[in-house]
């Protein structure tokens, strides 16, 4: 499982014209799921994904997490971080688990962010403001 992580002053989700979902100063998560990935990958991810300390303490410091500061999270399903570009330019998308594999382990790795998320499977537009920029690979 793979979610590629940004510090956002605000982010939104809109499918068909429609936006679906909006938050604050929080996390948007951009996440991936990996053949033969299990619920205890989901929830280690999760886990890490809550405890991520990148937001600045008084002293300028990376030192709190998302709940330290009150943020918010929205996690978006997000099957192409398994695109594999290394033979030829046209990434495959092997790697990445079948949409009835996929769906249950993103919505249980929202659930356990309390994350606002965007509409599995459908095509997306994802707004957002980097705040920083700080965006990071995180890996389970």
């Amino acid at each position: 499982m793979r979610a590629l992580v940004q510090r956002v002053s605000d982010a939104s989700v809109t499918v068909d014209g429609e936006e679906v979902a909006r938050i604050g100063r929080g996390l948007l998560v951009l996440l991936g799921v990996r053949q033969g990935d299990s619920e205890a990958e989901a929830d280690r991810i999760a886990s890490k994904l809550l405890a991520l300390r990148i937001f600045e303490d008084d002293a300028g410091k990376m030192n709190l997490n998302v709940g330290d500061v009150g943020g918010d999270v929205l996690c978006v399903s997000q099957f192409t971080l398994y695109g594999d570009t290394r033979k030829g330019n046209r990434p495959s998308f092997v790697g990445a688990a079948p949409p009835e594999e996929a769906e249950p382990l993103y919505e249980r790795v929202r659930e356990a962010l309390g994350a606002q998320g965007g509409v599995f499977g459908a095509r997306m537009a994802v707004s957002l403001t980097n705040d920083g920029p700080v965006t990071l690979l995180i890996e389970a």
